[in-house]
């Protein structure tokens, strides 16, 4: 909680966005203070020349974290109101020093990218800024002047994914303005050739990685890993498309033994057999899109022992 002194001023601790629980510096500053003032005294601190590019954030007191979103420029017009949070006023600030003027920033969009590499086991994270009336192909343009690609003709899609399953597919022409990053995950990769060519009786599935959740009496399925799309053929039975998955995830022989494959719905994992024809289990979506369903997926259930690499809710 806030001292506040009886002329109105606090000693205010400012702490680095990317440090979170540590403070930088502390300021005395009167709750009178317009933005302007603040932002001024914090630069003065830094020994920064242009306060327009600070930012600030306040903190939520029931959390004792950043708020979601920072302070927009001139968008309180005191202190007072920077440290406020429902009915609590806390006496700390989140600052971050920016590579270009904050008015100038919000006219943009900010988007953090996963580029998942088509062929390496590599994910490489990138921050694609643009004016907010873009679209998702000028995503994908900036995207690929910054990534290696298999080849120059490559095509990339942009998937929103959230807990480890694959929600979205972005349209090209979807405007980037109304995308979330915060709770979601982008993910970009290569879109592989084989799934440019479809026969009209091919389908492309979710597949999904899969543990049963031992803590729990109902022993309810837990989704983790990298999710993925996989095209099936009319009449491919398991064995044929569990070569096809090994390869792609490069499983040894002897752990990728250990795992079982499941039809999944919303339910208890439905165990297949070398010799059940896939594409019979998801006869049942329809044309519901080119994707399928994502609450309808091919399950992988093995140990999950691989390195966490992306934000817990991917």
């Amino acid at each position: 909680m806030a001292q506040i002194k009886v002329d109105g001023s606090l000693i205010v601790h400012f702490r680095s966005l990317d440090k979170p629980k540590e403070d930088d510096f502390c300021l005395e500053l009167s709750r009178l203070y317009t933005y302007d003032d603040v932002v001024d005294r914090v630069a003065h601190k830094l020994g920064l020349d242009d306060p327009s590019k600070i930012r600030l954030t306040g903190q939520n007191c029931f959390s004792q974290k950043p708020k979601p979103r920072p302070i927009k420029y001139r968008g309180v017009d005191y202190l007072s109101e920077m440290l406020v949070h429902y009915n609590k006023t806390s006496d700390i600030l989140y600052y971050e020093v920016l590579d270009i003027p904050l008015p100038e920033l919000q006219g943009l969009k900010t988007l953090k990218v996963f580029f998942r590499h088509s062929t390496k086991d590599e994910v490489s994270v990138h921050n694609i800024r643009l004016p907010k009336q873009s679209a998702v192909a000028d995503v994908i343009n900036d995207l690929k002047t910054k990534v290696e690609l298999s080849n120059a003709d490559a095509e990339i899609r942009l998937l929103d994914v959230f807990y480890y399953k694959i929600y979205k597919i972005f349209p090209l022409d979807e405007k980037v303005e109304n995308i979330n990053d915060f709770y979601w995950t982008l993910r970009a990769e290569e879109i592989p050739e084989e799934e440019k060519n479809l026969g009209p009786n091919d389908r492309l599935i979710h597949v999904y990685h899969f543990k049963k959740d031992a803590s729990r009496n109902d022993m309810q399925v837990k989704n983790f890993g990298e999710p993925f799309f996989l095209l099936i053929h009319e009449g491919e039975i398991l064995a044929e498309v569990k070569q096809r998955i090994q390869k792609k995830l490069q499983v040894s022989d002897d752990e990728f033994a250990k795992w079982k494959f499941a039809f999944l719905s919303q339910g208890e994992p439905d165990y297949l057999q070398d010799t059940d024809i896939v594409s019979s289990r998801f006869q049942s979506l329809g044309d519901v899109c080119a994707y399928g369903a994502w609450e309808q997926y091919l399950g992988l259930e093995h140990s999950d022992n691989a390195p966490e690499r992306y934000p817990r809710n991917f």
